[in-house]
């Protein structure tokens, strides 16, 4: 039913399916609150956010099936605590971005190389989720206008992402490089592999790992290793940066910024002002400049 009223339910789905089984192995037919506590927390990871975010799966199915039996219980919203601890991004230095793009170079066969550095070039500059990217239809991208049109995203979100001159050139040199290697390729995608279908963006993180390796990219220690979706979070950091440094009001920007980078809500993007040290501290200067001009005045 909630498919067929336009939700994708992709991992909501497979979840829901999982606590019916869970039930079924206890031998119950009533949800109670108890049962799908228990669901929620039988799993690998320890952190509640992410157990919350299961329960919710199940909160959902009970308002729906507690129409056709009373018996139901919903969980209630604070079972589980669902403040979110995010891992911190590894903010990539425009040198090992540079060192990623050369390290492309080394893959094959060469077509793949050609990809792989017009992938690492398109979601530094533009701040894509790399799913995005690989799905991005040829018709999605118009170089004459210099625009990308990003359809159906997460939460069912489109948007439009515009291109610097600089990026329309590259992307323009690897369609011709795309279409003499293919003329009939197997996909309607912009960015395709070396069989010229699409890019499965479930397999790039191995070939993303080996490139970190190649590039000497390290962690620090402590932090997880370097990830793609991480030149999503330079590039959002590194505009953010840009209009602290400007002198503009970045709070009235930040919806901006959140419309471009296809976030529900500018609650999202305000994370990478306690997330980054380098923000907080030119947001905590900003504030105490404010400060200080409202004591002279007073």
């Amino acid at each position: 039913m909630r498919r067929a009223l336009g939700f994708k339910l992709e991992s909501h789905g497979t979840r829901l399916m999982s606590f019916v089984g869970f039930c079924e192995d206890c031998g119950t037919t009533t949800v109670t609150t108890d049962l799908a506590v228990e669901w929620a927390t039988s799993t690998a990871s320890d952190h509640e956010a992410y157990q919350a975010r299961r329960l919710d799966v199940v909160r959902i199915f009970a308002r729906h099936l507690q129409t056709l039996d009373p018996a139901t219980e919903v969980p209630p919203e604070d079972v589980l605590d669902r403040r979110q601890w995010r891992v911190p991004p590894h903010l990539y230095s425009p040198q090992e971005v540079t060192a990623l793009m050369s390290a492309a170079r080394t893959l094959r066969p060469a077509f793949r190389a050609v990809t792989w550095r017009t992938l690492i070039g398109l979601l530094a500059v533009t701040g894509m989720r790399q799913g995005e990217a690989c799905r991005l239809g040829r018709g999605d991208v118009d170089l004459n206008a210099e625009t990308i049109t990003i359809e159906d995203s997460k939460f069912g979100k489109s948007r439009m992402v515009f291109l610097h001159p600089t990026a329309t050139a590259a992307l323009r040199a690897y369609e011709r490089a795309r279409d003499e290697e293919f003329p009939e390729p197997a996909a309607d995608t912009f960015l395709v592999n070396s069989q010229g279908r699409r890019l499965d963006s479930r397999n790039t993180p191995k070939t993303f790992a080996e490139l970190v390796t190649t590039a000497g990219i390290k962690a620090p220690p402590g932090q997880r290793a370097p990830r793609l979706h991480d030149l999503r979070h330079v590039f959002t950091v590194a505009t953010l940066l840009d209009w602290y440094r400007d002198g503009g009001d970045v709070q009235a920007r930040l919806p901006v910024l959140s419309t471009w980078l296809g976030h529900v809500d500018p609650k999202s993007t305000y994370w990478y002002l306690s997330a980054v040290p380098e923000l907080l501290a030119l947001a905590a200067g900003r504030l105490e400049a404010a400060g200080q001009e409202v004591r002279e005045a007073s």
